[in-house]
């Protein structure tokens, strides 16, 4: 699903990334930890195509994105990766439904299609009676299920997730970590989720240790 080869990434002096090579399968759930500073959140970015690299290729699906210009890249990011932050990110003025629905209207969806694929997810994840609230009305759980119910709207091919659990209560963490695979199991969607919850890591298909800006063999 996803192939990157020497990606290389700097800010000023600082190398952050000295050359990563990573392959991911579909359907799989990769965990990425190391310690703060190690290249965690810049791999996740360059993956998510929301930074370029310095040097390298990353290609999704025979897909090399490195080819496509900013529209076209812009385009492929909305239909192809979801993403899901630690924090929710979600817009204070629209209710959940609305939020959710934000990706589809972007990717030219009808507000009648956008709207059923919103509910359904929702439906899904349990926040039905919780359609209509703004994200202040929210717990930090049902934001969490929002922000999720968003990344899964466009049906992309791979969900990158940074510090997802990182603000949550230990047992909201754990229903989120139960859900990641549940919709695995579901939608056979790939998941890369950055972490520094060990428990996570653990329970993923495959855990990555990043250190001093290459993966540990």
């Amino acid at each position: 699903m996803i192939s990157a080869e020497q990606i290389k990434k700097s800010f000023g002096e600082v190398n952050v990334l000295k050359g990563v090579d990573l392959t991911i399968q579909k359907g799989e759930i990769v965990s990425v930890v190391g310690a703060s500073g190690a290249g965690k959140t810049t791999l996740l970015q360059i993956l998510g195509t929301l930074d370029r690299p310095d040097s390298g290729a990353i290609v999704y699906d025979g897909t090399n994105v490195a080819t496509l210009n900013e529209k076209d890249l812009s385009a492929f990011r909305n239909s192809n990766i979801g993403f899901v932050f630690q924090f929710h990110h979600l817009l204070p003025e629209f209710t959940a439904l609305e939020n959710v629905c934000i990706p589809a209207y972007i990717a030219k969806k009808s507000k009648g299609e956008a709207t059923k694929r919103a509910k359904e997810l929702l439906e899904m994840l349990n926040l039905e009676h919780r359609m209509d609230h703004k994200p202040s009305e929210l717990s930090g759980g049902e934001k969490q299920r929002v922000a999720v119910a968003r990344a899964l709207i466009n049906d992309p091919l791979v969900i990158l997730a940074d510090e997802p659990s990182g603000n949550l209560d230990s047992k909201t963490r754990q229903e989120l970590h139960e859900l990641f695979f549940t919709l695995r199991d579901k939608f056979n969607q790939t998941f890369v989720i950055v972490t520094h919850d060990l428990e996570l890591a653990e329970m993923s298909d495959r855990k990555i240790v990043i250190s001093d800006g290459l993966i540990e063999k």
